[in-house]
């Protein structure tokens, strides 16, 4: 079988999905490379949950995406599309407005018109209320919105300023001016009219990744709001509004606290939300956190279960709520009961594989998307019972498993220090050292380093293309990997980089490659971001490497800290040390001040858009490394981020 990387990129992507409020279907969002295969462009799918063919709604070469139903049944999704009634706009495409596609069918119809666009929305599902995150400029009348914006992009100023970290996210600037857009929470109607804004003062409270959700009656909206932290990283709060009075509240008020996105109960009376407390001396830990709406009451749930609860999702009568998470190298679907937290496991552990985008439906099953390491993510359904095994509906990508071509083993090895460390194996099928010898071997490094590899499909860091071409791929859950305890997570937390994490990796890959399919002799490393940082230090330690691959990697430690995004939950990161008390100490893992040790040639990727991990540092390893007289060659990608 021959899998390689232009048929890779070519494939359909299932991305999101939305329940439609009869249940019998799926509003599901699907990428495609666009007709020069330049980028990506999306259309919104039928699928129904019957398993039967799939219908597509929107074609066109732009983007349609967050699918979201009105209270009326019609579609609605963000588009970036040419406007069909509302006055043309010369710039639309670099904008993303409301549309909604009517239950009775037709054509779809733009629903708003925000002068500078639209980030997120959501819809009452018993109420004509919509209510959606959108940039405003400070000062400047609503219809001189998108003249200013324009007039400013082309002729300046073009300065930023600030006072306070953080001064970028991920792959964009921030700013505290104040003449430049600032995310503010709207409301309007379901048809996009009497717009309000609830939040005219905002400043940077939503400028990272916001996130909303409204009551099924339409009275209530909760936000998560931002605010600099004691600690320097940026606190969450829940923000309730209720939308007539204007009338707001503060829910969650808390030191080195962080919220992930609220969701309303059925009845609009609790608000569920994941809730992180971080410290300098114990791993993140998030809990499952309720509030009640009209007193701000706080209770915890499911404190005494080691697992971190993702995307919380409401069963139809307020009793429990399911969620997927991270455990074992799989991400399964739970659900936990919301009055004394009790847990138990929906989907089976024979079916295996990673859920995601949790919805419910009418009948009370739930849907989403599930992918394994050899299926690419498609659709499912599942009964809201224990053990249940997910019913997959009508493939939307074009992709048909490898399962005929390769094969996916899970294993553990004891590690240094007796602690089982579990890891997948990926090969071409049927291939043993009998057939045509033993196969070259990858270790491939997670990054994170809180995160998990797992049997689950990645578009970028995917192992089938390296299957496909005689590999063994080694994907290992070193030390800090989620899905098997706070523990075990808490053994990368602190300046420890380099210690037992590194020995769990190479104590996983003395034991494979002393395997009789495996060739000992032919063996890379590989990894990105926190994998990068690790395949970096592998190369200062040892030479057992034929050959290294290093992407959007920490090399300097010292150096990283003033140019990450985030540099005060790099100190946390670290412990709380920092290089500025004891440099010397502080860098005792930094690979570059070990690489005069640097043996193994290793190819160098960066991309220049890149503000987590700097290209500072793939530019300074590069230099080390040529210093030296190490082979190595550096691949920038200029318009990519981490």
């Amino acid at each position: 079988m021959t899998y390689n990387v232009e048929q890779h990129i070519a494939l359909s992507r299932v991305s999101e999905v939305a329940a439609s409020p009869c249940g019998t279907w799926l509003a599901v969002a699907v990428q495609r490379l666009d007709r020069d295969g330049a980028k990506y462009t999306s259309d919104i799918w039928k699928l129904p949950v019957d398993g039967s063919a799939a219908t597509q709604l929107t074609r066109g070469e732009c983007k349609d995406g967050s699918p979201g139903f009105r209270h009326d049944g019609a579609l609605a999704f963000l588009s970036n599309r040419q406007p069909n009634e509302i006055k043309p706009d010369e710039e639309a495409e670099k904008r993303m407005q409301v549309w909604i596609l009517p239950g009775d069918g037709g054509e779809p119809k733009q629903l708003t018109d925000e002068p500078l666009g639209v980030d997120a929305f959501r819809f009452a599902r018993r109420a004509p209320r919509l209510v959606l995150f959108a940039p405003v400029i400070p000062g400047v009348a609503q219809e001189l919105q998108r003249e200013t914006s324009s007039k400013r992009s082309k002729n300046g100023p073009s300065a930023r300023r600030f006072k306070s970290q953080p001064v970028r996210h991920w792959d964009h600037w921030l700013h505290d001016n104040h003449d430049l857009p600032n995310t503010h929470l709207i409301a309007c109607d379901a048809a996009g009219g009497n717009r309000v804004d609830l939040t005219p003062e905002a400043k940077a409270e939503f400028a990272i990744e916001p996130a909303l959700d409204v009551s099924a009656d339409g009275r209530w909206v909760v936000a998560t709001r931002q605010s600099p932290g004691r600690d320097r990283e940026l606190d969450t709060t829940l923000l309730l509004i209720d939308i007539e009075s204007k009338s707001s509240r503060i829910l969650g008020a808390a030191d080195a606290v962080t919220f992930e996105p609220p969701v309303f109960s059925p009845d609009g009376r609790t608000i569920a939300a994941v809730r992180l407390t971080r410290s300098p001396t114990t791993v993140i830990r998030p809990l499952l956190t309720l509030f009640d709406v009209a007193g701000g009451e706080m209770r915890r749930l499911g404190a005494q279960w080691d697992r971190w609860p993702n995307q919380v999702l409401w069963s139809a009568d307020g009793r429990r709520m399911y969620f997927s998470t991270d455990d074992a190298g799989h991400t399964p679907v739970f659900a936990i009961d919301a009055a004394d937290g009790s847990v138990e496991r929906i989907t089976s552990r024979a079916c295996g594989g990673v859920h995601s985008n949790l919805e419910l439906l009418a009948d009370g099953r739930i849907a989403g998307i599930r992918s394994t390491l050899l299926d690419a993510p498609e659709c499912f359904v599942v009964q809201a019972q224990p053990d249940s095994t997910p019913s997959a509906l009508a493939r939307l990508c074009a992709f048909a498993g490898a399962h005929d071509w390769a094969e996916v083993e899970s294993f553990s090895v004891a590690s240094t220090d007796g602690v089982p460390i579990q890891s997948f194996l990926v090969k071409p099928k049927g291939r043993a050292a009998k057939d045509s010898g033993p196969l070259p071997l990858v270790l491939w490094i997670h990054g994170g380093p809180i995160g998990m590899d797992q049997d689950g499909w990645h578009w970028r860091w995917n192992p089938l293309l390296l299957a496909a071409q005689g590999y063994a791929v080694l994907l290992p859950n070193p030390r800090g990997s989620t899905g098997f305890g706070q523990e075990f997570i808490q053994g990368i937390w602190g300046n420890v980089w380099g210690d037992q994490c590194y020995k769990d990796l190479m104590a996983v890959t003395d034991a494979v490659v002393a395997r009789p399919d495996i060739d000992a002799a032919r063996s890379m490393a590989m990894g990105g971001s926190f994998g990068g940082y690790m395949t970096n230090w592998i190369g200062t330690q040892t030479a057992r490497f034929d050959c290294l691959i290093t992407h959007a990697s920490v090399a300097t430690m010292a150096q990283f800290t003033g140019t990450t995004d985030h540099p005060a939950w790099w100190y946390l990161e670290m412990g709380g040390e920092n290089p500025y008390a004891d440099m010397e100490r502080f860098d005792r893992y930094a690979p570059i001040r070990y690489v005069k040790d640097w043996k193994s040639p290793v190819l160098i990727i960066h991309g220049e858009r890149d503000y987590r991990c700097p290209i500072n540092e793939g530019l300074n390893l590069f230099e080390a490394l040529q210093y030296h007289g190490v082979d190595s060659e550096l691949l920038v990608f200029p318009d990519e981020n981490h």
